[in-house]
């Protein structure tokens, strides 16, 4: 009986195990401290075991089970749609602040499906901007203007 491998598998997994190494050590140049009082290498490093573990994990799975699954078609629209409001958010969060700048990009991301109606896109909208203003800036008080120069006021 002849073995069936993935090679998107291996390969995939290979990836994870050099990324992972690369920051396993990446963070060797740096302090590590302890679990209880952590230096700055030491969450790269754990990250980065861990990374590398689960690849070597997914290069066995391809060696030993190898089998391929089916995608299917992929969503092009969603995937442009998203990283259109990806860069629109990047691009304009200093200009428009951080209320309009958000609002529009979850506006653009719920037409990523084509079974949007409107009234649950600005739903989602509005609600993942007042999640993401608490969780930001009022939570974590990062220094993003909330209304910015270009609106005038």
């Amino acid at each position: 009986m002849e073995r069936r491998r993935s090679f998107p598998d291996v390969l995939a997994g290979g990836i994870f195990v050099l990324i992972g190494g690369a920051f396993v050590v990446g963070s060797l140049s740096y302090e590590l401290g302890t679990p209880l009082r952590m230096g700055p290498g030491y969450f790269p490093l754990l990250v980065g075991a861990v990374m590398a573990v689960l690849g070597l994990a997914i290069v066995l799975k391809g060696l030993i089970a190898g089998e391929v699954p089916s995608f299917g078609v992929v969503p092009w629209r969603a995937i442009v749609v998203i990283v259109l409001a990806l860069l629109f958010f990047g691009f304009t969060v200093q200009g428009l602040g951080f209320v309009v700048a958000s609002a529009v990009t979850a506006g653009l991301t719920t037409l990523a499906s084509p079974r949007v109606r409107p009234l649950p896109a600005l739903a989602v909208a509005v609600g993942l901007t007042v999640a993401s203003t608490l969780i930001f800036v009022v939570g974590l008080q990062l220094r993003i203007p909330l209304w910015g120069p270009w609106l005038g006021f």
